[in-house]
């Protein structure tokens, strides 16, 4: 810590240097109590490779975390989804990685298919799209409802003005509504406050503003067939 050290690498090398120093210790202490070293170096290379070929699965582990550490897909601290699961990495160990899903359960997920198959990484870019779609009635204004979704946008800190300034288009034509699509630029760590509290302004901003929300409706039409 005191080095500097990126903190993805600490846990791994706390794992890799408690394991090396017991072996040492173990050679250590035989060698003086008398057991000859070059054969008992012999005899543990060959048990080496005998337990080589019964924990491959292990070694594979063993070498994807070293993969993760040199090319870093991930680092700890990173929000990621991958093997179906989601969560903040806590800590990369020498087989497995430890993630934290957003309800404070811990995942165990080996190093190997993390190292060989897709994974989405949510913290690796330092900015993020959201894109937001909002239904209003044929009946309603267009206009007015694309000025309160761009005025809100605008007005938001959060929200990036730069290079990718905050747009508002029509998305589509519904059967009974109207899409509009808000489009904006974040940082990363404001992704999820900025699109929780957007839905509900817009609700409200839309209410003052008397533009519908039209929610999926069907004419039912009973005919009496008693009367044939």
């Amino acid at each position: 810590k005191k080095g500097k050290v990126n903190e993805s690498l600490i846990p791994f090398l706390r794992s890799m240097t408690n394991i090396l120093l017991k072996a040492m210790l173990v050679i250590s202490v035989l060698g003086m109590v008398g057991v000859e070293m070059t054969s008992f170096i012999a005899i543990l290379g060959a048990a080496g490779l005998a337990i080589g070929l019964a924990l491959q699965g292990t070694l594979q582990n063993f070498a994807g975390g070293v993969m993760i550490l040199l090319f870093k897909p991930y680092e700890v601290g990173h929000f990621i989804e991958a093997q179906g699961y989601m969560g903040t990495v806590k800590e990369i160990q020498i087989f497995n990685t430890i993630l934290l899903s957003p309800d404070n359960k811990k995942i165990v997920i080996p190093n190997s298919p993390l190292a060989t198959q897709a994974l989405t990484n949510f913290s690796a870019m330092p900015t993020r799209r959201i894109d937001f779609s909002f239904g209003i009635g044929y009946s309603d204004d267009i206009d007015a409802a694309k000025k309160i979704l761009l005025k809100m946008a605008e007005k938001d800190e959060r929200v990036l003005k730069g290079e990718n300034p905050p747009a508002v288009m029509v998305e589509s034509l519904g059967d009974s509504s109207v899409n509009l699509k808000l489009r904006t630029w974040v940082k990363s760590e404001d992704y999820w406050s900025l699109y929780t509290d957007t839905l509900e302004d817009v609700k409200k901003q839309f209410d003052a503003a008397k533009i519908s929300i039209p929610f999926p409706q069907q004419d039912v039409h009973i005919q009496d067939r008693t009367a044939a």
